[in-house]
């Protein structure tokens, strides 16, 4: 059977051949169409879009005219008038829907505006994508991208307020998927209304014995969990049992390879794991081929990037961006080096902070790899250790000791008059603390020679907790932070530190 058996309308069919040009001019043709779009708008008054436009280089007056924003920023300023549903604040008509997101550290729910525009072309990124897995052997062989899709995300069952609808992004998106994709796509209409995680697995767990799955897409510790219920459920030996016809695994948000031993044992068959970059603003990358190094950007779909060196003089030692940041547009960043990311999308978000970083691992192809989160990093006394380092860390401790460490976090704690790393690892194999802490430090030191450094100076001690994968699940749970959406914060600091201390005390948090 094909692996591309879809009919397409003929508008979408139109968007996903657009000319290939230079990185370059692709992203400086998305920018002034952004500006001429939202010229009209509070926005584009006060920043001058149109003399923009005017200009012979649109980018740096960009840059020069339009300052940068993150969330409390730009919602302070000019996003708070679109919950009251005042139109053309910073793109064209009413915000009517919202995408609740709190990453995984903040405390309170950032309200990030989601327009059809932005819908659209999150639709023409997905279906570009879809359309890339023609080109992997070894899917190629085994599957149809016409067999079911399950999709485990948030509800599309939308918080209503007066003005506006809000939800996680997974669910609004899944509320307003291709009418030509419905019959793919699980776990239906009914189920994806579910506002209880716990109640939607197990109406997915009754349901899979139906349908025949090719391609699963979620979060790796919820995919996980899943699939563990089903062969729990049914008593296979592996998922393929069910669904012969699985494989494909996309995913995002985490880094897999922390996961990866532990959805080994729950295969029959190997499978094709697929990496996307799809954040509350936006689709901004995915994997476009078998072997690439890194997930390609999305340059030529409403989307302006801007990257900001991810170094003492942007950043302060909290994460947190300085007030005039030299930033670069993607023709001018280099290989190897780290960048917090500033978009522009239509969806009247405007030079700003998403809170990743990532690293370019091949310039002519546009290729990215995450390494991490402005605020999720630990630099006590110049350590400088990233997610990145973390990740890896874990990746060979793991392989090295035969073991499964689905999931993991870090803290920086006072120990005497200096400072040490406190490590909680989750894993349910056989492990000795010791040996399992001796090894970590070892690789991070061979990793990262800044942290090699600060271990023979201010950074004293790491200490290292080994939990069980369930404490991590039961914290999100009591933290309100159960679903497909969530992610367990790799670097712990400020008052989700202080709550998961108070949680392995036996202390009710909220």
């Amino acid at each position: 059977m094909a692996l591309i058996d879809i009919k397409l309308p003929k508008s979408i069919a139109r968007a996903l051949n657009l000319p290939v040009s230079s990185p370059r001019s692709q992203q400086l043709r998305v920018l002034r169409k952004l500006l001429r779009i939202a010229r009209f708008t509070e926005f584009g008054q006060k920043y001058k879009f149109d003399e923009i436009l005017l200009s012979r280089h649109a980018g740096k007056m960009f840059q020069m005219e339009v300052p940068t924003y993150d969330y409390s920023k730009i919602f302070k300023e000019w996003w708070y008038k679109t919950l009251d549903g005042k139109p053309d604040v910073c793109w064209p008509g009413i915000i009517k829907l919202f995408a609740l997101s709190s990453g995984t550290s903040e405390a309170a729910s950032k309200y990030i505006p989601i327009t059809k525009d932005l819908i659209r072309s999150n639709n023409i990124t997905s279906i570009r994508h879809l359309f890339t897995l023609a080109t992997y052997t070894n899917v190629r062989k085994r599957a149809s991208v016409s067999k079911g899709w399950l999709l485990l995300g948030g509800s599309t069952q939308l918080q209503k307020a007066a003005t506006y609808f809000a939800g996680d992004l997974s669910g609004i998106q899944a509320k307003n998927l291709p009418f030509w994709f419905q019959g793919f796509y699980k776990p239906g209409k009914k189920i994806s209304k579910e506002k209880d995680w716990s109640k939607k697995l197990d109406e997915i767990v009754e349901m899979a014995p139906q349908w025949d799955i090719a391609i699963v897409v979620g979060v790796p510790a919820w995919v996980q969990l899943c699939i563990e219920k089903i062969i729990e459920r049914y008593d296979l030996k592996d998922i393929h049992e069910m669904w012969p016809n699985l494989a494909i695994y996309v995913h995002g948000g985490v880094a897999l390879e922390p996961y990866k031993r532990g959805f080994k044992k729950l295969l029959g068959k190997s499978i094709t794991y697929i990496e996307t970059y799809l954040a509350s603003e936006g689709f901004l990358a995915y994997q476009n081929r078998q072997d690439s190094k890194g997930l390609k950007l999305v340059l030529n779909n409403n989307i302006f990037f801007e990257f900001i060196p991810f170094d003492d003089e942007n950043f302060d030692s909290e994460g947190n961006m300085v007030k005039h940041p030299e930033t670069l547009m993607i023709h001018e960043v280099e290989e190897g080096k780290d960048y917090a990311i500033l978009i522009s999308t239509n969806a009247g978000t405007w030079r700003y902070l998403i809170g990743d970083t990532v690293r370019f691992v091949d310039i002519d192809k546009s290729e990215i790899i995450i390494t991490g989160r402005t605020k999720h990093f630990l630099s006590l006394v110049g350590e400088h250790l990233s997610v990145d380092n973390m990740n890896k860390a874990i990746e060979l401790v793991s392989e090295e000791l035969n073991i499964s460490i689905p999931e993991f976090t870090v803290a920086g704690v006072p120990y005497g008059s200096f400072f040490a790393h406190q490590w909680y690892i989750a894993t349910d194999d056989k492990v000795n603390s010791e040996d399992l802490k001796i090894r970590i430090d070892n690789k991070l030191k061979e990793l990262n020679d800044d942290y090699e450094v600060e271990r023979k100076h201010a950074l004293k001690e790491i200490f290292v907790d080994v939990l069980s994968e369930r404490t991590f699940m039961n914290f999100m749970k009591a933290k309100g932070k159960l679903g497909g959406q969530h992610k367990f914060p790799r670097v712990l600091k400020g008052k989700m530190l202080e709550d998961w201390q108070k949680f392995l005390k036996g202390v009710t948090v909220k």
